[in-house]
């Protein structure tokens, strides 16, 4: 469900990129793979990735 939201809302190849460059402060300053790996739960990065790039009520 979490990576079928990411391509929902960033296309195939961006959602990839957006998940293992991209530092959000939200989640500790670690990437989406990061913190995933870290075993954060899905949905708290989800949040944070739907607060740093607006993403629309219909995909959260």
């Amino acid at each position: 469900m979490f990576w079928e939201r990411m391509r929902a809302q960033f296309g195939d190849t961006y959602a990839d990129s957006v998940a293992k460059d991209y530092v959000l402060s939200s989640l500790g300053g670690r990437t989406v793979n990061t913190a995933l790996a870290d075993g954060e739960d899905a949905k708290i990065v989800w949040r944070a990735v739907c607060e740093t790039f607006d993403v629309p009520e219909s995909l959260r």
